[in-house]
């Protein structure tokens, strides 16, 4: 169960930040009652629903607001006059509203997917309070209800966020600046100790993972950049651009380390030849955004001049050294291209329009990881939670029982994403509960006597200003809102002209029974360990190898990391609460999250590969085309094979190799050789090494070796 004090004392900003939020909403309450809209406490109510910390965020979410209503409005009008007079049907319709929507908000991690939500609920909050009276409900009563409430909705946002965007407004972009900046050098210094060669070499691995985490953060805070009202907006493309950069990175530095170990612990350690590169490396990447493109066009020239010739009789050590020095050509690339993208952010920020912007792309926020038996098992809960209680609203016949559909639907929606909702959810209803108290004191008592437009916000004024300072903070807001809120939302029964100790008593109890159903529905639909949740994703990540085979359009392998970094965030920060569970490590149930980064390791040299092949003739089938296949089977069953055809994929690939470097040489032949040199590592690192098959020398009699 959750915990918090409701009695630490605010912060300035968090008094600040509510005195924003209050003007906002104030202006709303009095533009709605002035232009004559029917409900102006929906204005009021909405303004502070979408406020956010940043004022960039707060237009974004009011935007998403007012397209969410919009989407909920038209579902009032085209879906309850079809089946209001069809008990099973409509309750039906309404459920499956519900489950749709959450599960289409669940496709998309970005805050886009409050449009979503807003959609499936807005239908519940809207329109179930006027059917309480199924006598007064006409066709062309539907309509007038979705126009009304989206005008309301609008009012209320669009105060909100001019509040926020007007008053001490406080900037995303300068946030996100900051913390990129953070990652770059926390990169940087990544960087240079992976490819420090007199380093002590122990079993500790680099921190990728936290670099994964920080990269999504970014990704997702970042989407609210173009709303902001200073220059930040101009570099949002490049902010994407850059966190695209830094994806890719991940894999080619964990590519990296794997062979500054294998080289540092060979008898002859790391080549002469190799380690003036890696210095170089070393000392251009500690200058930042301050290099030249000089700087990085003469350390390319250095590596193109290691880079071995691949033929049909080069050996292990020549193509390892062809794999490792395409690696550093690869570090180099993006690590130029995030010191360009920095110094076009800084011109973006000084009012210049970035030269390059139009032309950068980034990976879309749709692309991120998405967990769809999550999806599947929220959408059904809530399906069946708002069904159920439609149904028993309608066969009851008790009016006031609208308020459990409403409140169950609306909840299950709200923490669909979350892990283990059901402890948020038992918080929700307890604070619900208590809620009940200080809204009976407004509705019945308080407001009852304010007789003008001041007297209701000096009476709205003491609560506001305390509990809008809860806000600002995610985990302060998750907490004080079901009181907060439940306690505004209640003040609407005035608009409704049911403002009578009768009505409210019958609507907190079925409030009370439409949290328990979405708490008894979720709790059977998504009670799934940590452990299942890491599988889930594991299991995703695979699948997308495995669907590279097949693909009909190879995705980029910035594409491919972008993907798979975000699964490894969202795998990691759960990972350290798993393995405590000693267990679960020795029963080998979190192995395969552990060693994650080997498989985006294979993802990545498997879009190499395929891309290579896409450019390539060959007289018939490629020569590629069986270990393709052969690695799509092993990641589609989820590497649940027998040993006997694992160990199979060894010869595989030492014939893809074999092919490779009978091939003319050029680029793509050697993208080919790096990539399969680098499966080869990542799938079999203890096998002996590979020998070109016009040698003669007995594979049984080398040495084994480690990659």
């Amino acid at each position: 169960m959750l915990k918090f004090n409701f009695f630490n004392i605010p912060t300035k900003d968090e008094w600040i930040f509510s005195l924003k939020t209050f003007i906002g909403a104030m202006v709303a309450f009095y533009l709605a009652q002035r232009i004559g809209l029917p409900r102006p406490f929906w204005a009021l109510l909405s303004a502070y629903v979408t406020v956010q910390t940043f004022a960039g965020a707060t237009k974004s979410k009011a935007l998403y607001r007012i397209i969410g209503s919009a989407i909920g409005g038209m579902g009032i009008v085209l879906l309850l006059p079809l089946f209001f007079n069809y008990a099973l049907l409509a309750a039906l319709a309404l459920g499956l509203w519900y489950g749709f929507w959450i599960f289409v908000a669940l496709h998309d991690r970005s805050p886009r997917t409050y449009a979503f939500l807003l959609g499936g609920y807005t239908i519940g909050i809207v329109a179930m309070p006027s059917m309480s009276d199924a006598s007064q409900i006409t066709l062309p009563i539907f309509f007038d209800m979705a126009v009304n409430r989206v005008q309301e909705i609008g009012v209320g946002v669009t105060c909100g966020a001019l509040a926020h965007e007007l008053i001490f407004p406080s900037q995303a972009g300068n946030v996100v600046i900051m913390r990129l900046d953070q990652a770059l050098k926390d990169t940087a210094q990544i960087i240079r100790n992976i490819i420090d060669y007199k380093r002590e070499f122990t079993d500790q691995r680099p921190n990728l993972n936290k670099l994964s985490g920080t990269i999504t953060e970014l990704r997702l805070l970042t989407t609210h950049v173009p709303f902001e009202a200073d220059n930040h907006r101009w570099v949002h493309n490049i902010l994407g651009s850059m966190q695209d950069r830094l994806a890719a990175l991940v894999p080619v530095l964990s590519a990296i380390d794997d062979r500054v170990r294998y080289l540092s612990k060979t008898p002859e350690g790391v080549p002469q030849e190799l380690r003036d590169i890696l210095d170089t490396i070393s000392a251009w990447i500690a200058k930042g955004d301050e290099t030249n493109y000089t700087e990085a066009v003469r350390i390319r020239r250095q590596i193109d001049e290691a880079i071995p010739v691949i033929t049909a009789a080069s050996n292990w050590n020549e193509m390892l050294s062809a794999n490792f020095t395409n690696e550093l050509y690869y570090l180099v690339d993006i690590s130029e291209d995030c010191f360009g993208l920095r110094r076009q952010m800084n011109a973006g920020i000084l009012g210049k329009e970035p030269d390059a912007e139009s032309r950068k792309s980034k990976v879309s926020t749709i692309s991120l990881m998405v967990d769809k038996r999550k999806a599947w098992a929220s959408a059904f809960a809530a399906f069946s939670c708002v069904t159920l209680t439609t149904l028993m609203w309608i066969v009851s016949g008790w009016n006031a029982m609208w308020a459990a559909p409403m409140m169950g639907g609306m909840y299950c929606l709200f923490f669909s994403a979350v892990d283990t909702p059901v402890p948020l959810l038992k918080w929700q209803f307890w604070m619900t509960a208590a809620s009940a108290v200080p809204a009976g004191l407004y509705l019945l008592w308080l407001f009852p006597s304010a007789h003008s437009f001041e007297m209701a916000m000096m009476l709205f004024f003491p609560m506001a200003i305390y509990f809008g300072t809860y806000l600002q903070s995610p985990f302060k807001s998750l907490t004080s809102i079901p009181f907060f809120f439940t306690t505004m939302a209640t003040l609407t029964m005035f608009d409704q002209g049911s403002a009578n100790m009768t009505a409210f008593i019958n609507v907190q109890i079925s409030q009370c029974i439409g949290i328990l159903f979405a708490i008894i529905f979720m709790g059977i639909c998504r009670s799934i360990s940590i452990h299942s949740f890491i599988r889930g994703i594991v299991k995703g990540i695979w699948q997308d190898i495995s669907d590279l085979a097949t693909a009909t359009t190879i995705p980029s392998p910035v594409t491919m990391a972008v993907k798979m970094v975000d699964g490894i965030s969202l795998i990691a920060p759960r990972l350290a609460i798993a393995q405590k569970d000693h267990e679960a490590i020795r029963s080998g149930t979190l192995q395969s999250a552990v060693n994650i980064l080997l498989d985006l390791r294979v993802s990545t040299n498997l879009t190499r590969l395929l891309r290579a092949q896409s450019h390539m003739d060959f007289t018939g089938d490629s020569p590629f085309k069986s270990l393709v296949d052969k690695l799509a089977h092993y990641y589609g069953v989820a590497k649940e094979v027998p040993d006997t055809e694992f160990k199979s994929f060894l010869p595989e690939i030492d014939k893809a190799l074999n092919a490779a470097a009978t091939l003319p040489a050029n680029n793509q032949q050697n993208i080919a050789v790096c990539a399969l040199t680098g499966l080869r590592c990542d799938l079999f690192p203890t096998a002996s090494p590979y020998i070109p098959l016009t040698a003669t020398t007995n594979p049984a009699n080398t040495v084994d070796t480690k990659c």
